[in-house]
């Protein structure tokens, strides 16, 4: 398959609202892959690259490449060419990247194919074909059933892989997937509630735990063999030596456990959640990281012990295995109840810690993999949303010079953005700096008094309701919205959607 085909069908699935023209024309170009390619194919209509991390920056795609008028680059070719960028490493390796980058563009057969492969490398091909969108394209494109690509998607963790595996050996292939210890699952999410009362009318008894103010982290370990990875599924094991030390005084000899990493400051409150993100992102000087800014984790669940998988366990179960493996000071603080009161004191408690509150959680239910299902119940003191930046105006007066006024979206269904107000209030001097310097890179375009951005900033927006508003697209507008911090732990495929902002 060339890559000219699905830079095509790219542009088509992005040309059109439909959600079923959009599965139509992915599960057809699925369908066309040979099957070394599948794979490949799957993962640039989904906007990612295999390799996930090439090492090149936004700044390296300048002013590469002309039109060739050669035949177009084969998709195992490309996908080839970024794994030889993806290996460059030590003393030379961004000028090796930029070679083989220039070769790449300047051999691509036209515009479009540049154009599709920037989007690529940047993590910016917006086309509407989200998860939800591409699991029926497959289920469409190898005629299994719905419900099984979904559950080889929550215990694969890689809708390409999938892809490819539904494609070639089809259902058997796809009921043959299994949980296996160091391949990473699809977190279980939360649905929020406006408070505890509201939480427990939706799920009584319940188990009520603190919501940890730090890093989602799924830690497993197969024998000696230790790994951590991040809520986006990225290895982190090398930059949280305390989580590795953690998993290897367990007693059990293969187990995968759920929880937050976070750094804690001398009276066990969390430090700002910016220094445990800068913790875990950092490759550079870990063991002086690790003195200055020491992780802790809190454990909350368990996934697999000893050859069994706890994905389909109750609740309940799975935290006899949580409470008989992990130290009581490395779990979450839990209380069992069906009390509003107790519940409540329990919730104050967790804000008086410096924490963003508490889960409440169904006794009964499964571990719902990369669901936000109905055994989960966030509550925190106020409303938040995680919502993608778009834009953003110049301030005026005392912020003259900085980007201050925010304009706020939330996903759509279609793999867009709606815009759902603006807001300057709640940021420091330090953030108008940071968010001034960080802007200025993600510019698009700009007019007389904004500069609008390539959607890729996260940021928590606390507020205190939402109302109808004629003047957005979404028809409703966030009301007294306030900026509470950035979210670099978030993709702007993990921000919140249209939908639950108007459930608020």
């Amino acid at each position: 398959m060339l890559l000219a085909d699905v830079a095509a069908v790219s542009g088509a699935v992005a040309a059109t609202r439909s959600r079923t023209a959009k599965v139509a024309l992915i599960a057809s170009c699925l369908r066309a892959a040979d099957a070394p390619e599948r794979e490949i194919a799957a993962a640039y209509l989904s906007g990612e690259l295999r390799q996930r991390r090439t090492g090149i920056g936004w700044s390296a795609l300048r002013d590469l490449g002309t039109d060739s008028g050669g035949p177009s680059w084969r998709l195992i070719d490309v996908d080839a060419a970024f794994s030889r960028i993806a290996a460059q490493t030590g003393a030379g390796s961004q000028n090796r990247r930029r070679a083989e980058l220039v070769v790449l563009f300047e051999s691509a057969s036209t515009e479009a194919e540049r154009r599709f492969l920037a989007a690529l490398v940047a993590g910016e091909l917006r086309q509407g074909a989200l998860d939800g969108v591409m699991v029926d394209a497959i289920a469409k494109a190898a005629e299994v059933p719905l419900a099984d690509v979904r559950r080889a998607f929550m215990l694969q963790g890689s809708l390409w892989a999938v892809a490819a595996i539904a494609l070639t050996d089809g259902l058997d292939g796809l009921r043959a997937i299994t949980f296996e210890v160091n391949r990473p699952v699809q977190p279980m999410l939360a649905r929020s509630a406006s408070s505890i009362v509201d939480a427990l009318a939706q799920i009584s008894p319940a188990a009520l735990e603190w919501k940890i103010d730090g890093i989602r982290v799924q830690m497993h370990r197969d024998g000696s063999a230790t790994r951590v990875f991040t809520r986006t599924l990225d290895d982190i094991t090398d930059r949280v030596p305390e989580l590795v030390a953690v998993m290897d005084a367990l007693p059990a000899n293969s187990v995968v456990l759920d929880g937050e990493a976070v750094a804690l400051d001398a009276s066990d409150r969390p430090r700002p959640f910016q220094e445990t993100a800068a913790r875990t992102s950092s490759r550079v000087d870990v063991e002086a990281l690790r003195s200055s800014t020491p992780l802790s984790v809190f454990v909350f669940d368990a996934l697999y012990v000893d050859g069994v998988s706890l994905l389909d366990r109750p609740a309940t179960e799975r935290q006899a295995i949580v409470d008989r493996l992990v130290p009581q000071r490395q779990r979450t603080p839990r209380i069992v109840t069906d009390d509003p009161g107790v519940a409540g004191e329990f919730f104050a408690a967790a804000i008086a810690h410096g924490h963003e509150g508490v889960i409440v959680k169904s006794l009964i239910a499964p571990y719902e993999a990369g669901r936000r299902g109905d055994g989960w119940i966030k509550v925190k003191p106020r409303h938040t949303l995680d919502l993608v930046v778009l834009a953003a105006e110049w301030g005026h007066g005392r912020r003259q010079g900085w980007l201050s006024n925010l304009h706020l979206g939330a996903r759509d269904n279609a793999g867009g953005f709606v815009m759902l107000g603006k807001t300057f209030k709640g940021m420091t001097d330090e953030m108008l700096g940071w968010q001034t310097e960080q802007f200025l890179r993600l510019e698009t375009h700009r007019d007389s008094s904004t500069v609008y951005l390539r959607p890729e900033v996260v940021v928590e927006i606390a507020f205190d309701g939402v109302q109808s508003s004629p003047r957005y697209p979404g028809r409703v507008a966030l009301r007294f919205a306030r900026v509470l911090r950035y979210r670099p732990d978030k993709r702007a495929a993990d921000a919140d959607d249209i939908d639950a902002v108007r459930a608020i």
